[in-house]
């Protein structure tokens, strides 16, 4: 799921009479709003107006700890009066509008809670912000102790004041992580069933209400301190009762009585918060996960390593073969073949230092040309081999096959373009062309001869490049004449992680 998405110039430009103070406050605003939906367990989308009756909405984040009431965000949407309108009403009078109100979205009802937004120390509303939630999940909040409410209440105040000093460097809120609500002397004054039953599993099976962070031998009370102590965001990661955690902890301000849900006051400051909110994540199988994915990584790296010095000993033991050759045809036959082996070397060289599932073929392309520079050219052939083309990313199987291609074309083009002691170039290039990949290999040779086709040449190798480009990556070759000789190979891209 989409995070909050940012503003974009083309969105806020829509509305009139924002500054860029104005502007820089609400990107502040949404850049907040994320964990606010999370805990919140609600969408929050920001308003600007657009003109009397029309607004546009700025952001619009979707929780992570709940199914979002929309199927898509609605960001640069624009919305009227007969739609919106506790959004129209916000922007226009400058006071909270809260309930009363059942809106039909996907034919489930919602509630808003919409306040308006100002800048600090000005009084024109700028801007509305709109938590919304199911009717369901609506009822379950009023269910929650008052603990738990008024925490809720105080971060999204704090929000609408951009005072959540590092909360864009908290990782989001699931479904599974607990919320615990502690109040400046640290003495827990909430825990969500999923906390308690979290605190559970590393020996605490009694309650948590009211007890001291400090009794609990975990890191949760030193977290706490420090935010409360920093007035700032805090995530921390630790090892408690055999399990691995993460904990976020945030400050909250306190908001005066006897009404806090209308009181928005822009010009008193609190010096202390009033209590500090923990969110509880047990990663323990998830870090198990990371842990076995690590080890078989090391442990297919480590064969694919192996691998290529297999392959490479056996093209050694091939070169010292063909040194005791007295056949030419014999010669050129294991020379290929050698050529052959180490294009397949080259991907498990890479596939032993790299992501497994991903090769960039022109890394590969380069390494091959360096490899033909040193086998195949000797110093009576000055013959100049270039790349071009972006990087192109394929799946470790496609890349094989592709690197083969490319070997058995450019091995081609050197051995039949050119007489002995000639002179020319051979051009490899790539070309990424979204869902498809060509290949080219060009040469200024003496060309094809006269009829050729590739199902009637003895071409071994071009009898290969044939099976491999039909069967193994399901594309098309095409081989014409030019200034020389040119071969293009066009396959789609496999899906990474497909194959």
């Amino acid at each position: 799921m989409d995070d909050a998405v940012y503003f974009s110039d083309e969105v806020y430009e829509r509305c009139r009479g924002l500054t860029e103070a104005d502007v820089s406050f609400l990107k502040d605003v949404e850049r907040q709003i994320s964990i606010v939906a999370d805990i919140s367990r609600a969408d929050i989308l920001l308003y600007g107006k657009q003109e009397a009756d029309r607004a546009t909405v700025l952001a619009h984040a979707r929780p992570h700890s709940i199914s979002s009431i929309y199927d898509h965000l609605l960001t640069g949407q624009e919305v009227g009066k007969d739609e919106k309108p506790l959004i129209i009403r916000a922007l226009t009078d400058g006071r909270p509008q809260q309930g009363g109100q059942l809106l039909i979205v996907d034919s489930a009802p919602i509630i808003k809670q919409v306040y308006p937004l100002r800048r600090p120390g000005n009084k024109t509303v700028i801007g509305a912000f709109s938590v919304e939630t199911n009717l369901l999940e609506h009822e379950r909040h009023r269910r929650r102790r008052r603990a738990f409410q008024r925490a809720l209440l105080q971060l999204q105040m704090m929000v609408l004041r951009t005072q959540l000093v590092g909360v864009a460097d908290l990782s989001p809120f699931g479904e599974h992580d607990g919320i615990i609500v502690a109040d400046r002397e640290r003495i827990i004054r909430y825990a969500s069933g999923i906390a308690t039953n979290l605190y559970r599993r590393i020996g605490y099976p009694g309650g948590l209400l009211r007890r001291n962070l400090g009794e609990l031998e975990t890191g949760d009370d030193d977290l706490a301190r420090a935010a409360l102590r920093e007035f700032r965001c805090l995530q921390r990661e630790e090892e408690a009762g055999g399990r691995s955690w993460v904990k976020k902890a945030i400050p909250l301000l306190d908001l005066p009585r006897p009404r806090p849900l209308s009181w928005i006051n822009w010009g008193k400051q609190y010096e202390e918060p009033s209590h500090v909110l923990l969110m509880v994540h047990d990663s323990t199988e998830a870090r198990r996960r990371e842990q076995e994915l690590r080890v078989k990584t090391a442990m297919i790296q480590e064969v694919h390593h192996r691998v290529k010095n297999n392959l490479q000993t056996i093209a050694a033991l091939l070169r010292m073969q063909v040194r005791r050759m007295p056949s030419q045809e014999a010669r050129t036959a294991v020379e290929e073949a050698i050529a052959r082996i180490l294009s397949v070397a080259v991907i498990h060289e890479f596939l032993s230092h790299e992501d497994s599932r991903v090769i960039n073929i022109k890394d590969v392309s380069h390494r091959i040309l360096t490899l033909m520079r040193h086998e195949m050219l000797g110093p009576d052939r000055s013959i100049q081999l270039e790349l071009d083309g972006p990087p192109i990313y394929l799946p470790a199987r496609q890349a094989t096959a592709c690197a083969l291609v490319i070997n058995e074309l450019l091995q081609n083009a050197v051995e039949h373009g050119f007489e002995e002691g000639s002179v020319g170039n051979v051009c490899l290039t790539l070309q990424d062309e979204g869902d498809t990949v060509i290949v080219r290999v060009r040469d200024d040779g003496s060309g094809l001869p006269d009829n050729f086709s590739i199902e009637n040449s003895d071409s071994l190798g071009l009898q290969i490049v044939q099976t491999l480009v039909q069967e193994d990556l399901k594309g098309t070759i095409e081989m014409r004449n030019g200034a020389g000789a040119e071969a293009i190979i066009t396959f789609p891209k496999a899906i990474i992680g497909g194959e």
